[in-house]
């Protein structure tokens, strides 16, 4: 049997998407980032929540249909791979940054819902 290697996330977008395209063929290309939450109880009984922060980038025509749809705040369902760019910062030391190429994104907010056709479409395209 091979191996998998695929990611669901719902969480909410912390900020708007950012669109931009690739130098050599123009391909369109958005990145922004996922919070999803955490509950869990603490010692004692106390409820306490943890956020954690997904880097996502999206490619092709379902990333400008993010770009156009998607806003800070909207909730969206995501699935793809998890992959590690590798980059070099100014100090010159090597960088690895995990993030998720989304194959599928479903937009869940009220404010999203007539784009959930139009992302569809995108992806089988």
């Amino acid at each position: 049997m091979g191996s998998v290697n695929r990611i669901t996330l719902v969480g909410n977008l912390g900020q708007k998407p950012e669109l931009r395209a690739t130098p050599a063929s123009g391909t369109a290309v958005c990145n922004f980032s996922l919070a999803t939450n955490h509950g869990y109880k603490k010692d004692g009984g106390e409820r306490a929540e943890t956020t954690e922060w997904h880097r996502v980038v999206v490619w092709g025509a379902l990333a400008e249909v993010c770009a156009k749809h998607l806003e800070q705040g909207s909730t969206v369902y995501v699935e793809g791979r998890m992959t590690y760019r590798e980059w070099v910062d100014k100090e010159g030391r090597e960088q690895l940054s995990p993030e998720v190429v989304a194959t599928d994104v479903q937009f869940l907010s009220k404010r999203s819902a007539a784009p959930v056709a139009l992302a569809a479409q995108a992806a089988e395209g």
